[in-house]
């Protein structure tokens, strides 16, 4: 790689459905309670897709406002790279959908990582640019985790909610992607699965009564304790491999899936909560959508500055982990 191809980011965006869904939705039909979802969660209220609306909609607004903010026209976009588990269609891609809506004629593809999916998304589009096969890429996560959860099982349908994020990734001479760190483990793949609507069990009758095509957790427990273990050693390595300790890291944005596992990271790694974003309380967990979104929504609060050094971090299904490291070289927050 030539000193003078990094990627940087140049703008972002994110998009929640307007359909709000407080704790207090689920009391009339699952044995839960406002007071149950938050002390578990830190989960007050979600945002779920309104009838017609798909997650290519919420991740082409996304993606116009990612390119609104960095001032670029999209058709200079080289590559778009959407990060979901809930597209539009087995095939063609959300990505491909999203390049129709855009009106441009970019290669896109999608990455399924789960709710690691951005940090894969964000690595895979450094290393286009990096490698000089793009100039511009678009990277947005999305999601409509609405569609794929199981409302009778109470403990995972209070978790998730639905929205999309983007940012636009450029070329620059100054170094923004600082590394990226990925990790999976084939072995866990159980214990937090979709088993239906695949080639393994395809989409009949049968398997849909049985709600196979839902989100399954048998083992919440081992996942939240996989979460924590795996982001903050991912958090570990790359700042290591980058030449920095945790204590130079200005903002830490964990997966947004549940307040007490981003607060325990934290902990690991010896971050203050001050300089955590938790956001999950009024998005829920929106799986690849919830670092763009989270990202976004620091940054229009604020709480992100030029020169800040900026570290992501992500777990899911898979089980599949990552983390990535930005310099901020802006833009600046509205």
């Amino acid at each position: 790689m030539g000193s003078e191809r990094h990627a940087t980011v140049a703008g972002l965006g994110s998009i929640l459905p307007d359909r709000v869904v407080s704790n207090e939705w689920f009391e009339s039909f699952i044995d839960t309670s406002d007071e149950w979802i938050r002390d578990r969660t830190g989960i007050r209220e979600r945002h779920f897709a309104v009838e017609g609306e798909t997650t290519s909609d919420l991740a082409t607004e996304a993606a116009r406002r990612a390119l609104d903010t960095a001032g670029i026209a999209p058709e200079q976009v080289d590559l778009v790279v959407c990060a979901t588990l809930t597209g539009d269609t087995p095939i063609p891609s959300t990505a491909v959908w999203m390049q129709r809506k855009l009106e441009i004629t970019a290669p896109a593809f999608d990455v399924n990582a789960a709710c690691a999916g951005f940090s894969y998304a964000m690595s895979t589009a450094t290393a286009y640019i990096e490698s000089g096969q793009a100039e511009t890429v678009l990277v947005a996560g999305a999601e409509i985790l609405s569609r794929v959860m199981n409302f009778e099982d109470r403990t995972t349908c209070v978790l998730f909610g639905d929205g999309a994020g983007a940012v636009v990734l450029r070329r620059s001479q100054e170094p923004g992607v600082l590394g990226s760190v990925l990790g999976a483990d084939g072995r866990a793949a159980e214990i937090l699965i979709i088993p239906g609507g695949g080639s393994a069990r395809p989409p009949t009758h049968e398997a849909v009564d049985e709600k196979s095509h839902t989100i399954h957790m048998p083992n919440g427990r081992e996942v939240f304790k996989r979460a924590v273990v795996e982001m903050a050693n991912a958090c570990r390595q790359l700042l290591e491999k980058s030449g920095y300790t945790p204590e130079d890291v200005d903002l830490l944005i964990p997966h947004q899936a549940n307040a007490r596992i981003m607060i325990a990271v934290a902990e690991r790694l010896k971050i203050p909560q001050e300089r955590a974003v938790v956001d999950v309380e009024s998005v829920g967990n929106t799986s690849a959508a919830s670092i763009p979104v989270a990202l976004d929504r620091a940054w229009r609060a604020g709480r992100i500055r030029t020169g800040d050094l900026v570290l992501l971090t992500s777990f899911g299904a898979g089980l599949a982990w990552g983390a990535n490291l930005i310099r901020w070289t802006g833009p600046d927050a509205p």
